[in-house]
């Protein structure tokens, strides 16, 4: 365990405010900050962050924890990585003796392999075999933006990238978990999985080397682009090609792209705010990330069936997270690489600020595969084109879209009004129907932290009032111990709470929470974060804990009538319970 001096150390120099800050617009609410949660899709604000304990909590989705589980959720590191990244951050050393092996030890080489293996493909660039080299200039790649990009070239030797990096004391195990090399279902042995391809490496947010993607040089060579699989340093779901120079421009707005080339053509055009997906879908948690830094997004995917189908499903994953979704349309070129290099960036820039807004796109797909110019054309295209404007939540923003389309097509707006007007009547009444059908079918769901909860309601609610009075009182522990011990608890997941803190008061620590931090879980850390953040405006007494242990020692439960108290309703019983005696 590490030296709660240090801890305290590194917490002192990483203000959750200002971390989290830096991931996420903060506003002041008081004494406290409020802002959208990174964690999950939402509109209204419901992430709350405590200065005064270094914590935070989501009211939403119920993520919490103090500033080192931030960084394990945000990053996607384990403990030990989480707080070297906020040692590395204040400029301080985490002791030696305490560092960890097995998992973070492993993810430590990884990324030490990752770094290596660049430089080696970087390097190749310029050596005996130059196609690589030859590919990327027939691509109009500038000198500065291939070393920016660190991108690099893998021969067709089999072995060249294995050879080189176990010269470098790299174990065939490191190789074969880094994605970097495969093994023979034939003989066993290891060689290099990227051969004959222009490399790209993919950093995270910190500059770190996490992955690589390869495009085929050769004519034929399939596939096209070749990218690493999900490692333990690397899920290709929570990451994105070139986030790491987008995250500094100043523009509130991205530029979404569909391959790396394109990036790299859009940014050595003179726009860092470029980023793509890599290899794969676009995924919320790809979205969210870009929430962090952007308030628009423009879609420059490629103007092909692929890329537009790509397009549709990308902008309703960017307004789930409440991003402004626009889209490029690009003439005479099939992508932006191609269009810059045949129109300049000065041509690109005037695209970029006449794109469309997603519901002039949607609307004008409305007129895909019929002949809006005749009778059957237009009413088919309408009546696509009214399930659009039935999606548009907002009235103003709807109204102007209707009066646009109503003139477009000759109709009369108080009847496409009310047609709209009907889809929207329909809509709900479809929406309640399915709420109903789900609550009356579905099982109930249980608590996946502490499922016992859902079945003995009135024990945990009693269980979580003792709990958060320790949190506020810690020096209460001994008179709490002669009234309960951890036995009588009876959900396993506050039982275990209590008993370490217990132990931890007891050997001396000071409370905080960062004292579970090292031992649970981060969505484990959620829920007691939680704790103290439902009950924050709640007064816990001695008396009313004494109340709660009562509770735990009642044998007749009646978990119907508690399920559907309240933390007032909760105080009530206690009241009635006292008169009782």
């Amino acid at each position: 365990m590490l030296p709660q001096e240090f801890l305290y150390q590194l917490k002192q120099a990483n203000p959750i405010e200002q971390v989290m800050g830096s991931y996420v617009q903060l506003i002041r609410a008081g004494s406290l900050l409020k802002c959208q949660c990174p964690f999950h899709s939402e509109k209204t604000p419901s992430c709350v962050v405590y200065p005064h304990n270094n914590s935070f909590y989501c009211f939403g989705c119920h993520a919490g924890g103090d500033v080192i589980t931030f960084i394990m959720k945000m990053e996607g590191l384990q403990y030990m990585d989480a707080v070297r990244m906020l040692a590395e951050r204040a400029g301080i050393a985490v002791p030696e003796q305490e560092r960890d092996h097995g998992e973070a030890n492993l993810r430590m080489r990884l990324l030490e392999l990752n770094r290596a293996a660049a430089k080696y493909y970087f390097e190749n660039l310029t050596g005996n075999d130059k196609r690589g080299l030859i590919y990327l200039k027939e691509r109009a790649l500038k000198p500065e933006i291939i070393r920016k990009y660190g991108l690099g070239y893998a021969g067709e030797d089999w072995t060249g990238l294995l050879n080189a990096m176990q010269r470098l004391g790299f174990s065939e195990e490191e190789l074969f978990a880094s994605n970097l090399c495969s093994r023979s279902n034939k003989t066993g042995n290891l060689y290099d999985r990227f051969r004959n391809r222009v490399m790209f490496p993919i950093f995270d947010l910190r500059g770190s080397v996490i992955a690589f993607g390869g495009r085929t040089i050769e004519k034929d060579g399939e596939p096209k682009y070749l990218n690493s699989s999900d490692t333990p340093v690397f899920k290709k779901g929570r990451n994105l090609f070139s986030m790491n120079f987008a995250k500094k421009s100043q523009s509130k707005r991205l530029i979404l792209a569909e391959g790396y080339m394109d990036v790299i053509a859009i940014h050595q055009a003179g726009f860092e705010n470029v980023v793509a997906s890599l290899g794969t879908a676009l995924t919320p948690d790809q979205c969210r990330l870009m929430r962090q830094y952007a308030e628009e997004v423009v879609i420059s995917y490629d103007s092909d069936a692929a890329g537009q189908n790509a397009t549709v499903k990308a902008v309703n994953l960017l307004r789930a997270v409440g991003l402004r979704p626009r889209i490029l349309h690009m003439h005479d070129a099939k992508d932006p690489d191609e269009y810059i290099k045949k129109f300049g960036s000065a041509y690109f820039r005037k695209l970029l600020e006449e794109a469309d807004d997603a519901v002039s796109y949607e609307l004008q797909r409305c007129k895909d595969g019929t002949d809006a110019a005749t009778e059957d054309g237009a009413i088919t295209a309408l009546h696509k084109a009214v399930g659009v404007l039935a999606g548009i939540e907002n009235e103003l923003d709807r109204n102007v879209y209707l009066s646009k389309l109503a003139k477009d097509y000759e109709i009369s707006p108080e009847i496409l009004k009310a047609q709209v007007q009907q889809e929207i009547r329909k809509r709900r009444k479809g929406e309640k129907k399915q709420v109903w059908r789900t609550l009356t079918t579905a099982p109930m769901l249980r608590d996946p932290i502490n499922p016992e909860a859902a079945a003995r309601p009135r024990e945990a609610k009693a269980e979580e009032q003792i709990l958060c009075y320790l949190f506020r009182q810690p020096d209460a522990l001994e008179d709490v111990l002669r009234q309960i011990q951890p036995e009588e608890f009876v959900t396993d997941f506050n039982r275990r709470v209590f008993v370490f803190l217990r132990d931890r008061l007891q050997q001396g620590y000071p409370f905080s929470l960062s004292l579970f931090s090292e031992s649970f879980s981060p969505e484990e850390m959620g829920k007691i974060t939680g704790i103290e953040a439902m009950h924050a405006e709640l007064d816990i007494t001695p008396k009313a804990v004494s109340d709660c242990i009562r509770i735990l020692k009642e044998k007749k439960l009646n978990t119907a009538q508690a399920a559907e108290l309240d933390d007032q309703d909760f105080a009530a019983l206690f009241n009635q319970m006292r008169q009782k005696k």
